[in-house]
Formats: structure tokens, C-alpha cells, sequence
């Protein structure tokens, strides 16, 4: 009964000794007699009791890693201090175990270093304004140095920039002070534009009237030429048809009594006036001629 129990044991110590289930994304390495013999990959895996066994464990997952806060100085001798957060995957199990002996502590060293290195190359308003790249110059010095562990940095990020206090406070009043000047800036650009506008306004207002009183005068031109000449085209056809008329029978005696009708009517205007002294002709034949001299001024119009 007793070598049954102790046959069982053994058996049950063999069995897990022998039988690894490995997890998924995790890559286990295995040594056989102290030296390396193979990675397990994810599921059920055998072993050599007591030949083989597991050495390394490692997780293929992307692994976040805080990147201790240290002081860097910038190219214009001013300190800042930085911390940042990086990324990184095992992607050789082999030589992540045996690449380094601390593989984390060699990538955070180095990020460190690297991250030094990076912003000594920078002045301190680039560090602000180009976090971008120094996150990308940092990855790629980590990257070609982490190969030999058999890890892959994916990404780093700066979170905090902290510079000293006295440069915090030079920093807030030039900030105050650009902002002041594009505010007055402003102000200057609108009171301009303000003053461009109302002198626009004016000019166009001022050859709006010019033109209204242009365009008025020419109106009243026209007007005035149209009515000089209708008054002309009258005059002309009344006397055309009076000439018309004088040559129809009996026209110059109608004429020659009109004339003498104006006549008298001229006489009789004066003699009414007491403070005019009228002079009656002797001889009305003088009348006579008078008559007739009308009447030829009348042909010759005709």
C-alpha cells in the first residue's frame, strides 16, 4: 500500500512537472540542463521532468513603464524638469532573457539618457512647441539599443514639463504682454478700418450728389433746349401759315387791315396815357405808308 502511495506521487510529481500550460500572449523559456532549449508558445506543452525546466517568464502584451522625473538642461542653459511614460512589447522571449540582465531597468535608463540628450539639442520655448518630435528622437535612440533584449519600444510620451519658477513667471508676463499688444493691435486695426470706412462713405455719398446734380443739370438742359426748340417750330409754322394765308385772295387786304387795326389800337394805348403828349401825323397818307412799309416787312418774312 505504501509503494502504491508513493508510486502515485512520483507519478503526480512527473505529470507536473512535465505538462505546462502556457497562457495566451505569454512566452515561456525553457532550459535543459542549464542551457536554453526552446520558448513554450500559448497551450499545452511537455517537458523532461527534471531535465527541462521553465527559466523565463514573459508577457508579449504592451507593457506601460513611468519614466522616473529628472532635470534636463535646454540649449539656452535653463533647467526643466521632465517625466514621461513609455511603451514597449517583448517580441523575443530568447533575448529578453538573456540580452540584458534587467531588461526594464536598461530601457528606463536609457529613455532617461536619451530624453537628456534630446532637449540639450533644444532651446526652452522648443521644448513646448515640439513635443512631437522629441517623443519620436526618444523612441527611435531606445528602439535601436532594445533590439538586443528583444524588445520593441513602441511609443514614448512626455506628461509634465515643469520649468523653475522664476522662468514660469517671465513666461506668464511675456504671455500677458503679447496678448496686451495684440489687443491694442486690434484696437488700432478696427479704429482704422473704422476711419476707412467713414471716408469711403463720404467719398461715395459725395459723387453720388455730384452725379445727381449732373445728371440734373443735363435734365434741365435738355429741357430747356426742347422747349426753345418747340417754341421755334411754333414760331415757324405760325408764320409759315400766315405767309400761307397773305397768298390765299383776298389775304394782303386782310393783312393791311389788321395792320391799321393795331394801329389805331397803338394810338388809342398812348392817347389814353395824360402824361403823354401825342402827336397826330397832318396828312394820312403818312398813315398810308406807314400801312404799307408794314406791309412789305410782312411779304419779305413770308
Amino acid at each position: 500500500m505504501e509503494i502504491a502511495i508513493i508510486t502515485l506521487v512520483i507519478a503526480l510529481i512527473f505529470i507536473t512537472r512535465s505538462i505546462k500550460v502556457v497562457p495566451q500572449q505569454h512566452a515561456w523559456v525553457v532550459e535543459r540542463l542549464g542551457k536554453y532549449h526552446g520558448t513554450l508558445t500559448p497551450g499545452l506543452n511537455i517537458l523532461v521532468p527534471f531535465v527541462d525546466r521553465v527559466a523565463y517568464k514573459h508577457v508579449l502584451k504592451e507593457i506601460p513603464l513611468d519614466i522616473a522625473s529628472q532635470v534636463c538642461i535646454t540649449r539656452d542653459n535653463t533647467q526643466l524638469q521632465v517625466d514621461g511614460i513609455l511603451y514597449f512589447q517583448v517580441t523575443d522571449a530568447m533575448r529578453a532573457s538573456y540580452g540584458s540582465s534587467n531588461y526594464i531597468v536598461a530601457i528606463s535608463q536609457l529613455a532617461q539618457t536619451s530624453l537628456r540628450s534630446v532637449i540639450g539639442k533644444l532651446e526652452l520655448d522648443k521644448t513646448f512647441e515640439e513635443r512631437d518630435i522629441i517623443n519620436a528622437q526618444v523612441v527611435a535612440a531606445i528602439d535601436e539599443a532594445a533590439l538586443n533584449w528583444g524588445v520593441k519600444v513602441l511609443r514614448y510620451e512626455i506628461k509634465d514639463l515643469t520649468p523653475p519658477k522664476e522662468i514660469l513667471h517671465a513666461m506668464q508676463a511675456q504671455i500677458t504682454a503679447e496678448r496686451e499688444k495684440r489687443a491694442l493691435i486690434a484696437a488700432s486695426e478696427g479704429r482704422r478700418q473704422e476711419q476707412i470706412n467713414i471716408a469711403t462713405g463720404e467719398r461715395e455719398a459725395f459723387i453720388a450728389r455730384s452725379e445727381g446734380e449732373k445728371q440734373a443739370a443735363i435734365n434741365n438742359a435738355q429741357g430747356q433746349a426742347a422747349s426753345i426748340t418747340a417754341v421755334a417750330e411754333a414760331t415757324a409754322q405760325a408764320i409759315e401759315r400766315i405767309a400761307s394765308a397773305i397768298k390765299q385772295p383776298g389775304g394782303e387786304q386782310a393783312v393791311q387791315l389788321k395792320v391799321a387795326e393795331k394801329a389805331v389800337e397803338a394810338y388809342s394805348k398812348v392817347a389814353a396815357d395824360a402824361n403823354t403828349t401825342l402827336i397826330v401825323p397832318g396828312n394820312m397818307s403818312e398813315v398810308s405808308a406807314l400801312i404799307t412799309s408794314a406791309m412789305k416787312m410782312v411779304m419779305l418774312k413770308g
